[in-house]
């Protein structure tokens, strides 16, 4: 195995253990450190054993494991972690080493920081990471942005771990100055948000006006992901809604009707406020949330607010086709609203964004 390690990556969580193994896997040794070090020694004698991982206990141990110019990766929570993070690893690092963040950080955090590594003579790397768990472990979206001097010396490792089209072109490409990549993530992900919000409308209309059951639902979306809806979240609807508890009733009705949210997509629709956009399917799928989050009081309200029972009484069949035409045509709305403000936020921060790359990302 190599003395010296091609990447580092701090932040053994589990997004951080399958990166690291992704990263192994295409051919890579990767230094390892956690706040808490005992992680360390749990993964390199359990998922990552006789792999090419190398261990640190401390900032400088790990600092010293790593080829030159060094690069370190941090998956750690955003926030006040990542500049504690910073501040740890400056003293150690020289100039022309890079610091790369693949956290879900707000974009200005990463214009700030990526203009106080520079003044310290190192380059700096704000990088979405798209795919959750499953991603990050088989080959994630990335989305990169920050010093433009560092995408070369880390676009190999990038493009070689990051999901690959049907032509295999990588779905990694540089966006942008700065904060760009951060920006092209949280964009995505409020996309994402509306996606959710559109699939549970269709849901709904199905399940409450139509009163098909989960298993004439599951067969719906099973047929909607062979076309053009073919997406990672009709693919999931269709799976959940196919799934038996243990005493063989649907498990999507036991399933509590609340949501949560990590901030991106209140974050897009802030910025779309700043910038004038009108970003309604995004901004009204992150209202949505927040009126589901609010349990008690919509069960409270039940009690006292009544309506009308809703059917239907027409050609069901026609109905289930029209919802997914509404579906497919809300979808390129929202990505049409999305772009939009992409559109205007390079205006505003003078990033030349790749839009055509953005859209494999």
């Amino acid at each position: 195995m190599k003395t010296k390690a091609d990447i580092g990556l701090i932040g053994l969580a589990v997004m951080g253990e399958n990166l690291v193994l992704n990263m192994e896997r295409n051919g890579f040794t990767v230094a390892l450190y956690n706040r808490t070090v005992e992680k360390v020694d749990k993964f390199v004698n359990g998922r990552g054993k006789d792999k090419r991982f190398i261990g640190a206990h401390s900032i400088e141990e790990f600092i010293a494991s790593l080829e030159r110019p060094r690069k370190v990766m941090m998956l750690v929570k955003a926030g006040k972690p990542v500049d504690d993070f910073i501040e740890m690893l400056l003293p150690h690092m020289e100039e022309g080493d890079i610091i790369i963040d693949g956290g879900n950080s707000h974009f200005p955090d990463t214009i700030r920081r990526t203009r106080y590594v520079e003044s310290k003579g190192l380059l700096f790397i704000g990088t979405g990471v798209s795919g959750g768990e499953e991603g990050a472990l088989m080959g994630p979206s990335i989305m990169p942005g920050g010093s433009a001097e560092a995408w070369p010396r880390v676009k190999e490792i990038f493009q070689a771990i990051s999901a690959k089209v049907e032509d295999g072109t990588p779905c990694c490409e540089w966006v942008g100055d700065n904060g760009a990549g951060h920006f092209v993530k949280m964009v995505h992900n409020g996309i994402e948000y509306g996606d959710m919000q559109l699939i549970s409308e269709a849901y709904n209309l199905m399940k409450n006006l139509l009163g098909m059951s989960a298993d004439e639902m599951h067969d719906v979306f099973r047929e909607w992901n062979k076309g053009e809806l073919d997406s990672y979240l009709i693919e999931i609807t269709r799976d959940i809604l196919g799934y038996r508890d243990e005493d063989g009733e649907p498990l999507v009705e036991k399933i509590l009707d609340t949501a949560g949210q990590k901030g991106t997509g209140k974050w897009t629709g802030i910025e779309a406020l700043d910038l004038g956009i009108p970003l309604t399917l995004i901004g009204e799928s992150v209202f949505a949330r927040c009126l589901s989050s609010i349990k008690e009081e919509r069960v409270e309200a039940s009690r006292v607010l009544s309506g009308p029972v809703p059917s239907y009484g027409g050609d069901r069949a026609m109905f289930i086709n029209d919802i997914k035409s509404a579906l497919y045509a809300s979808k390129i709305v929202s990505y049409a609203q999305g772009y939009t403000l992409m559109r205007e936020a390079a205006k505003e921060y003078g990033w030349e964004l790749n839009y055509g790359g953005i859209a494999l990302l």
